[in-house]
């Protein structure tokens, strides 16, 4: 079975102090870098990671999704998932760090709350 491609695409959110990150295919040990410097280099008080289009993760997904979340406490500011299926929902809720995470089915449910 082919690998999934991976990209990370970022986007300006509708309010300028929220940025959406929109993560396709599956973050594991060779793309869980390229994911870090995405989220690394977002700079606005909001930032929304979008999930919608990540059929799967494994430790490397959640190790970064964590990462994600730290980066984000430290500098004060607000992290959002969005898009979660029911295996990605799971895997958080099973490793005990879904609590970490404001999650919501959609991007401006997400600006919502993160406004």
């Amino acid at each position: 079975m082919p690998a999934e491609p991976f990209h990370v695409v970022g986007r300006a959110g509708a309010n300028a102090s929220v940025h959406i990150l929109s993560v396709k295919g599956p973050i594991t040990n060779s793309t869980s870098s390229e994911f870090q410097e995405a989220v690394r280099a977002v700079g606005t008080p909001g930032l929304i990671v979008d999930l919608s289009e990540v059929p799967w993760v494994d430790s490397m997904a959640v190790g970064a999704l964590v990462r994600a979340f730290v980066f984000c406490n430290k500098a004060g500011r607000k992290l959002a998932l969005v898009g979660l299926n029911h295996r990605i929902h799971n895997v958080l809720h099973i490793v005990g760090v879904e609590a970490l995470f404001n999650t919501y089915a959609t991007i401006p449910e997400a600006e919502s709350a993160l406004n």
